[in-house]
């Protein structure tokens, strides 16, 4: 038997109909996203570096401790030395975009697939395509759509980085215990407030984990994307993998290698207590509303 079934053909198809039929609408993201991502960068490259590993390190010492503080601020300090800061910042504004755009679009998604089975069904096979897809599959139409640079970069990223937060979104708000939720309702909760006061607040680790997991594919995303010119250290590794350079793909290597460590580390610090609560936060904790109300409602003691 001997039969073709042209699959590519149809794909091919479908993105030469929307190159010529969408190409205004297809400028339009492209302005936009590379507004925000070259916002993101320019902002980052304006500091000076001590500047921005000092905000690293306070950050981590306030959400984790002064060990890994000091371990972070090292180890910015490094990349430093090796003379890739300009590229790390590069990386890490089409990181923080992606993962922005990936929330932005797939929080909402997650949200709706809890509260309806049928539009879980549909999207599920479509979070599985886009996460088994290999990675490189990606570049081809968005270099077709959108040229080169940092802006198909990021949504190439935002592809492959965005089935984590839309599947742990949809599953903490699940897996929410349901007498939380008739608690909710019992007290006259509205769709809203259940939502945003009662599950997602219940379901917020499960949530972080998945944008945990969604930067870490961005970033396994920068070598990658560098080939349709996203820039970064992703550029690095790949300079070095063409001259056969191992001491510059190992430097870029490690570069990427400290920044996941980092961000890793303080994104799964977002959902637990931080390990110096500012003064405000300790005020509110000092003492709890029922320890308040009892205090109101205790019988006053008399002297003998």
């Amino acid at each position: 038997m001997d039969f073709d079934i042209s699959i590519g053909a149809g794909a091919s198809a479908v993105v030469e109909y929307m190159l010529d039929n969408f190409s205004p609408t297809l400028d339009a993201i492209a302005d936009g996203i590379g507004l925000f991502a070259d916002g993101i960068k320019d902002a980052l490259l304006g500091l000076p570096s001590w500047a921005l590993i000092a905000l690293v390190s306070l950050f981590a010492l306030w959400r984790i401790g002064w060990k890994f503080a000091l371990v972070a601020g090292v180890a910015l300090l490094l990349i430093v030395g090796m003379g890739l800061w300009k590229e790390t910042v590069e990386t890490l504004a089409l990181v923080i975009a992606a993962t922005a755009i990936a929330i932005v679009i797939g929080i909402p998604l997650g949200i709706a697939m809890a509260r309806s089975a049928v539009l879980a069904a549909v999207t599920r096979p479509l979070l599985d395509l886009m996460q088994t897809m290999p990675a490189f599959v990606y570049l081809i139409p968005a270099a077709m759509f959108f040229g080169l640079g940092a802006v198909p970069g990021t949504i190439a990223t935002v592809i492959f980085s965005m089935p984590p937060v839309v599947r742990l979104t949809a599953l903490g708000l699940t897996q929410v215990n349901r007498e939380f939720v008739e608690a909710g309702l019992a007290f006259g909760c509205t769709d809203r407030q259940l939502l945003f006061k009662v599950q997602f607040p219940l379901a917020l680790p499960s949530i972080m984990a998945g944008v945990n997991q969604t930067i870490m594919l961005g970033l396994s995303m920068v070598v990658i994307a560098s080939m349709i010119g996203a820039g970064g250290l992703g550029n690095t590794v790949l300079t070095g993998i063409q001259r056969l350079d191992v001491g510059l793909g190992f430097e870029g290597g490690l570069a990427v290698v400290i920044l996941a460590i980092i961000l890793d580390r303080l994104t799964q610090s977002l959902s637990r207590p931080a390990a110096f609560p500012l003064p405000y936060w300790a005020l509110r904790r000092s003492r709890s509303a029922p320890e308040i109300a009892s205090l109101k409602t205790a019988p006053a003691k008399t002297g003998a």
